[in-house]
């Protein structure tokens, strides 16, 4: 078992009074962590899950009375993709507020959804988290800091979602049964979504272009949709926790890219499996846009881990000035350049040392990186 480094924020958030809701993709272990993180309190569950159709029936028109018989004597109640029942706000509303004896967790696999649904009627009554496919630091805790940096290839191929960590002999299959059956679960039962082809083949050209600024125009052309199409079904797929956008950093300088922004993938296997490229690294022309995803997913997984206040940036000038990953912390920031062969030391553009102040630099490659993702 790997232990998830989030274990003890969630278990120190227990019986406040509140609900904890841990919202992450699907078949990332949400299940588990939660089964973990209950296992020694030795408290009565009951533990249901959305996906149910007699689940979801279960909690139509709830009322006080109605929510303890289904609870019983249980003290801890726990709903797993809860973002599948109708009246969840309401639902996790009631117990909080009247039942206050029942710790209730819920899990959900799409924060668009369940976030919706539950904004108003939990205001002040909830904690929330978010897991991710396994952190960098939980493998070295797991593995050890030389096992895990020799597993670099296939991490950087097979990505970090449990299974295919726990299970590498058939990391191939099931890598693509994640990428093709789960990943996109939720986003198809909703209306929004009218043509599933069309999402795929806008992951496709996203995975494609890993680590270069998205043009929505270009992507529409590409494609064949509109731009208001393309952008709905991106913020759909970061609302799903498939990718996640990069903004440019401004500070109004007039060559500055103001208003661009990178797409990353969370896990790289996702990035494999839709583009159907498992070549070894050896064979392979776009290792510097894996290792780029790669090490900045793992950094966007290492600040949530430490619940950092941290906020993440690319950096571009209409000149082609580049900085790969900016986080700005207060007012310090870090410019980092993220190369899998570097071939000199990294130096900032000085257009940007002109400009901002309080920065360091830092140059990341795999003869260093497990610093960065472990500070």
């Amino acid at each position: 078992m790997i232990r998830r480094e989030q274990t003890n924020y969630a278990k120190a958030r227990l019986f406040k009074g509140k609900a904890l809701l841990v919202f992450g993709p699907r078949q990332v272990g949400k299940t588990t962590f939660v089964q973990n993180l209950i296992a020694d309190l030795n408290k009565k569950t009951l533990s249901l899950n959305g996906d149910e159709s007699d689940v979801i029936v279960l909690f139509e028109n709830p009322n006080v009375t109605k929510l303890k018989s289904i609870i019983g004597d249980n003290e801890i109640l726990v709903i797993d993709e809860a973002q599948r029942i109708t009246n969840i706000g309401i639902v996790l509303k009631i117990i909080v507020d009247q039942i206050k004896s029942v710790q209730v967790i819920a899990t959900g696999s799409s924060s668009f959804e369940l976030a919706n649904k539950l904004n108003e009627p939990l205001t002040g009554r909830k904690y929330e988290m978010y897991l991710f496919p396994l952190a960098f630091s939980e493998m070295v805790a797991h593995n050890g800091l030389l096992e895990e940096k020799r597993a670099l290839e296939n991490r950087l191929i097979y990505g970090n979602y449990p299974e295919i960590i726990t299970n590498p002999i058939e990391a191939k299959e099931h890598i693509k049964l994640i990428a093709n059956s789960y990943l996109y679960k939720d986003l198809f039962l909703l209306e929004q979504i009218s043509k599933p082809v069309l999402l795929q083949k806008i992951v496709k050209a996203l995975a494609l272009q890993v680590g270069s600024e998205v043009n929505y125009s270009e992507l529409s052309k590409l494609i064949l949709i509109d731009n208001k199409t393309i952008e709905k079904y991106i913020d759909l797929l970061e609302k799903a926790f498939v990718v996640f956008k990069l903004p440019a950093l401004s500070n109004n300088i007039r060559n500055e890219i103001k208003k661009g922004r990178k797409i990353y993938f969370y896990d790289n296997g996702i990035i494999n499996a839709v583009t159907g490229n498992f070549n070894p690294l050896a064979q392979r022309t776009d290792i510097g846009s894996l290792w780029e995803n790669h090490i900045i997913s793992e950094r966007i997984k290492h600040l949530n881990i430490q619940q950092s206040e941290s906020n993440s940036f690319f950096w571009r000038t209409t000149q082609q000035q580049e900085i790969d990953y900016i986080e700005k912390n207060a007012d310090q920031i870090l410019a980092c350049e993220i190369k899998w062969k570097p071939k000199t030391k990294y130096k900032i553009p000085v257009t940007f040392l002109v400009n901002y102040e309080n920065v360091t630099s830092k140059l990341v490659s795999p003869e260093n990186y497990e610093a960065f993702l472990l500070e």
